[in-house]
């Protein structure tokens, strides 16, 4: 017999609420993309402030996708299993790259392909940061491969955010592969990357 007064359970097993858990904050993304598509449409929000959440937006999406493997072989599945209507998200996911980049008249394909590749090291390495990352063998290849992606841009050797940028990997690189910076440097890092992550957008904007 089964008890109306009683909870629900989705998970008898720490490995099925981490599917649950996994699965909802998919949705949760999906949901907020949707959101931010339509305030954007509305000029709710400028493109200054759009361009780089739904960047991020995407590249957790992304991340997500993986985490979740087999449990959703489509986007159009997952939406359609647990009827989402959110067709605002689903066009942005499948174009893979802010409206903004998209429609500009200077953002070619492959222009737009850097965007979104500087963009994913630019979380890769805050979100490393955040997780506690300290040795240089795990920072160094992360912030290598950002500076290489942000110097493609055109106007970016004047980005304060550059010359700061180089300065960090001028200084792990001068660090054995198994030293550790501290916690207040990772906190440094961290601020300087996120201003070098905003000043990015604010370029590709057109706005200084």
């Amino acid at each position: 017999m089964i008890s109306l007064d009683e909870e629900a359970r989705l998970y008898t097993t720490n490995a099925e609420r981490e599917k649950y858990s996994l699965l909802s904050t998919l949705f949760g993304i999906i949901t907020a993309l949707d959101y931010l598509e339509r305030a954007y449409v509305r000029d709710s929000i400028t493109a200054a402030e759009y361009s780089p959440a739904c960047t991020r937006l995407l590249s957790q999406y992304k991340t997500m996708l993986k985490l979740v493997g087999n449990e959703v072989p489509s986007i159009e599945e997952f939406m359609s299993r647990y009827r989402m209507d959110n067709p605002a998200a689903l066009q942005r996911i499948k174009v893979g790259v802010p409206a903004t980049v998209e429609h500009s008249s200077e953002a070619g394909p492959e222009t737009a392909k850097w965007v979104a590749e500087t963009t994913q090291s630019f979380i890769t390495f805050m979100d490393a940061l955040k997780l506690r990352l300290r040795a240089k063998d795990q920072l160094h290849p992360l912030l290598q491969d950002l500076v290489t992606g942000y110097a493609r841009f055109k106007g970016s050797k004047d980005w304060e955010g550059r010359s700061k940028m180089v300065g960090w990997l001028i200084a792990l690189n001068g660090m054995k592969a198994s030293e550790e910076i501290t916690e207040e440097q990772s906190r440094q890092l961290l601020f300087d990357v996120d201003h070098a992550y905003a000043e990015f957008f604010r370029s590709l904007s057109g706005k200084e």
